[in-house]
């Protein structure tokens, strides 16, 4: 499954952002897997924190293995010591373990938070062991799909406005500027950000200041 926008997302996004729109044409239509389940994607996303794509990819495939359905009760069945297993700090088992006691004491409400506005569900899974305000906007991305989340806090992010608009920095107004430009589909826009600065537009370099004031 993957996130799902279309012609009238990129219509917008073209009209408000002429650059932007000319790299959406170079770059063409982008899938990027999300996954429905409220509770594997906060899991998948703590595990993920402060490691690599290819190390969560790891860790999460060990963890699918060990309990077979990565919900709530196989959660907490699973010692601590076989979580770690998987590869996960033991602050990261602890994260999640919390996190599968207060879905089955009843104490955290997925589906009140499936439903809350954006800031609302941000600052519910922010009550979370191990959930930031980063990992929070990317479950509110890659698990229930709100159109309009441009984090700030996301270095890719950051790194493809410096690559498209030609800054050295991208500070806070700055950076909202481009938020407004961009709703009400700011995840459509993001998902182009992180293509260029992953290199999807071979040329464009990234404009920020080498540490002594020297541009890259």
């Amino acid at each position: 499954m993957y996130f799902l926008y279309g012609e009238k997302e990129l219509a917008h996004l073209k009209e408000r952002d002429p650059l932007l729109g000319r790299a959406i044409d170079e770059i063409g239509m982008i899938q990027r897997e999300v996954d429905p389940d409220l509770f594997s994607s906060v899991v998948h996303h703590i595990i993920g924190q402060q490691i690599s794509t290819a190390a969560q990819a790891t860790v999460w495939r060990r963890l699918q293995e060990q309990l077979g359905v990565v919900n709530p009760e196989a959660v907490a069945c699973s010692s601590r010591e076989a979580l770690q297993r998987c590869g996960m700090t033991f602050k990261k088992v602890e994260y999640i373990q919390d996190f599968a006691q207060q879905i089955l004491a009843g104490t955290f409400d997925l589906e009140e938070v499936a439903q809350l506005p954006d800031d609302q569900a941000i600052q519910r899974l922010c009550t979370l062991k191990g959930v930031g305000v980063w990992t929070a906007e990317m479950i509110l991305i890659f698990c229930l799909q709100r159109p309009d989340v441009v984090s700030f806090g996301d270095l890719a992010i950051q790194r493809g406005m410096r690559m498209l608009y030609h800054h050295r920095a991208i500070d806070c107004k700055r950076f909202q500027r481009y938020a407004r430009r961009y709703s009400p589909y700011g995840t459509v826009a993001s998902l182009y950000l992180w293509a260029i600065a992953g290199g999807a537009i071979p040329g464009m370099r990234d404009y920020a200041i080498k540490k002594g004031g020297n541009r890259r």
